[in-house]
């Protein structure tokens, strides 16, 4: 990941937000080491190894189970890590979620990932990270209308907790809609939107 020039704006104090063409320009591995919220930049500590792994466990597991749904007809699909994600262009909001589930996009045409074309994006809490993901992100993704977002949470194993809620259309706010909870007794459990899920938990350990 390249470092920032000492005289890079990004780096110091700036007037005005950061705007979505300013954002735009950006090398791709800058893009990386942030998020804009509110037009501000907010510089994102790389995941330790064990998230980035956590993380492509559970794309795999959705992407598996998006194939499925797709074969079943419910149109294409797909599942990406570590993508932009713009939820507001003025002020500029910009998330790079864990994973997300979407509507296929046109990846050549640069076509940009929206809220409009999301299905569910994941979180996965880090140190320092639950205040963000449990409620800042949980309003963002709220107000810009994703409907469904999950919280997932991480032991020594792996994957241990994943949190559910599903957006009131109406108030544009989230209801949660259970835990999982890898110890609990029974086989894996099943979830049924925005696609049909089983949650083996075996595929989500490090």
């Amino acid at each position: 990941m390249r470092a920032l020039p000492e005289d890079h704006w990004l780096l110091g104090v700036r007037p005005q937000p950061v705007t979505a063409e300013e954002y735009e320009a950006l090398p791709e591995d800058i893009c990386r080491m942030i998020e804009v919220v509110g037009g501000q930049v907010i510089f994102s500590e790389a995941p330790t190894p064990r998230h980035r792994r956590a993380g492509r466990r559970l794309a795999q597991l959705i992407e598996k189970h998006a194939r499925r749904a797709m074969e079943r007809g419910h149109g294409c699909l797909e599942v990406d890590t570590d993508i932009d994600l713009r939820l507001q262009d003025v002020p500029l909001l910009n998330r790079r979620p864990d994973v997300v589930l979407y509507r296929c996009i046109d990846h050549d045409n640069r076509e940009r990932l929206r809220a409009e074309h999301v299905a569910l994006v994941v979180e996965i809490v880090s140190p320092g990270s639950e205040v963000a993901d449990s409620m800042d992100k949980l309003s963002e993704y709220g107000k810009a209308s994703i409907a469904h977002y999950w919280i997932v949470r991480l032991d020594g194993q792996g994957i241990s907790i994943i949190e559910r809620y599903r957006l009131d259309t109406a108030t544009r706010c989230y209801k949660h809609t259970g835990t999982l909870m890898r110890d609990e007794d029974g086989g894996p459990p099943e979830v049924d939107s925005p696609i049909p899920v089983t949650i083996d938990w075996s595929e989500l350990e490090y």
